[in-house]
């Protein structure tokens, strides 16, 4: 493995973890309502849709990026989605 793919791949698992603040700023506040629902299901729905590409792809660091990715992003619609508040009048 050359050293532009060794930078590649850890780059492919830090990227992903930027989400990890997010996740805890969610839970510490009990609200994400300043996200979008639409636009975290419409994200998560695109890697859903990415995904077979990058499992079957012979390149390890698009493989690496979209299962943390995947992994990550879904624990993040599940976050936005249990903490969104309903609008009130």
């Amino acid at each position: 493995m050359s050293l532009i793919e060794k930078i590649g791949l850890v780059s492919s698992v830090i990227l992903p973890l930027w989400n990890i603040p997010l996740i805890v700023r969610i839970i510490k506040r009990g609200s994400s309502n300043d996200i979008s629902r639409s636009w975290a299901l419409g994200v998560w729905v695109c890697l859903l849709l990415m995904a077979p590409s990058g499992f079957t792809s012979a390149d390890i660091v698009w493989r690496t990026f979209n299962a943390v990715n995947l992994v990550l992003f879904t624990v993040v619609v599940i976050i936005v989605l249990k903490y969104h508040k309903g609008k009130t009048a």
